[in-house]
């Protein structure tokens, strides 16, 4: 009988444990407009979202006036690395975009949609 009680208190305990989701952590953006960014990835709320926390050009490391703005929030994830229902910030054009993204491996696939007009990136895993 003690034993039945602990595992069930070990099921009950360990369920209150929340997984890390796959894609959070650091992610290098491509360069947009001469510049490129580190973003970092975690949840916020039910959803995940990602802050600049870092950025480059072409002279190295510099601060942006974009540090610790959001790029992409309300992402949900779905399953097989898919997240959807987000939206992400093009700093050099100000627009915000639909979007989704798509994780394999150290790669993460970024896209967002204003109407017809698409944009994609290929993002890369720092940490």
């Amino acid at each position: 009988m003690f034993k039945a009680v602990m595992t069930v208190a070990a099921l009950v305990l360990g369920a209150g444990v929340a997984m890390a989701d796959p894609v959070e952590g650091i992610w290098k953006t491509q360069v947009d407009d001469g510049a490129y960014a580190h973003v970092t990835v975690k949840p916020c709320g039910a959803t995940l979202c990602g802050h600049i926390t870092r950025t480059f050009n072409a002279s190295g490391e510099y601060k942006s006036a974009n540090l610790g703005k959001a790029l992409v929030w309300d992402m949900a994830p779905k399953g097989g690395g898919a997240y959807t229902g987000g939206k992400i910030w093009q700093p050099s054009t100000g627009k915000v975009y639909k979007s989704k993204m798509a994780m394999s491996g150290g790669t993460l696939k970024v896209s967002g949609c204003v109407g017809p007009i698409c944009k994609k990136q290929i993002w890369s895993r720092v940490k």
